[in-house]
């Protein structure tokens, strides 16, 4: 009766042994590749063929996005908070004042998000950048514009935004400045310059993101005549066909369609 259970138990080890070697060799497969096993594609690493990483390379960790010094990241924080004078003295001690975070938001941007604009004067005096961009496509110069932050736009334009950016929608600053009705801002860019007819990804213009999701209220009706003025085509209708003149009449906006009928709406 003895020996059946001994064997029983070296079975039993056995067992287990196995199956740590196969936990050990799916860990190993993760950490070298990324992935285990069972998540690579269909047909296999057979065929899709790719040149072995030397080992010592191999077993390094990967880069992380998040690898900045504690001063950089209280630099972000102080900025975010509003603190201009922690904001100096970091800067002061080798703060970088274009470093990014994981989510790749500098501390410009997270002035910018948090409507401190001295504290935006001060980085971008210390070489931030109003054209870095986030994760989601935000830079500081495109949510300025989006939020109506005129004051913060004028320092953008003056340390070099780029009037060609898009947002994550391929959406210049004047379309998201139009579609709030922020007609300071949309002065602003349309005398620097901004391409008044660019068409995003949904197939608008800044004149009907106006238009479309506007209210109608006089902020609107001046957005659209800015933008008129400024040359906008009032008959590049969206991808359905519908011109912007239709969408202010379906809309009951009148006074819009008087305006787009004065320059030929139709």
């Amino acid at each position: 009766m003895t020996r059946p259970a001994a064997l029983t138990r070296r079975q039993a080890l056995n067992e287990l042994l196995g199956l740590m070697g196969l936990l050990m060799g799916g860990g190993l497969l993760a950490a070298q590749g990324g992935q285990t096993l069972a998540a690579r594609p269909a047909g296999g690493a057979a065929s899709q063929p790719a040149a072995r990483a030397p080992r010592s390379a191999a077993m390094q960790p990967p880069p992380r996005r998040d690898a900045i010094g504690t001063l950089d990241r209280n630099l972000i924080t102080a900025a975010s908070a509003g603190d201009q004078d922690l904001v100096a003295r970091l800067l002061a001690a080798g703060a970088s004042a274009r470093a990014a975070d994981e989510r790749g938001r500098s501390a410009l941007l997270a002035a910018v998000q948090n409507r401190h604009t001295e504290v935006a004067r001060t980085l971008l005096l210390a070489g931030a950048d109003v054209n870095l961009k986030d994760t989601e496509a935000n830079s500081p110069f495109l949510l300025a514009a989006a939020t109506g932050q005129a004051d913060m736009v004028r320092l953008a334009l003056a340390h070099g935004a780029d009037l060609a950016s898009t947002d994550r929608y391929d959406g210049t600053a004047l379309i998201a400045a139009s579609q709030h009705g922020h007609v300071e801002v949309v002065k602003l860019l349309l005398k620097a310059g901004v391409a008044v007819d660019h068409v995003n990804d949904l197939g608008w213009t800044a004149l009907l993101e106006a238009v479309i999701l506007g209210d109608g209220s006089t902020r609107y009706e001046e957005t659209v005549q800015l933008l008129l003025d400024a040359g906008a085509d009032a008959n590049l209708a969206d991808r359905e066909g519908v011109s912007p003149t239709r969408h202010a009449r379906e809309r009951g906006y009148k006074t819009m369609v008087k305006m787009l009928m004065r320059v030929r709406g139709h």
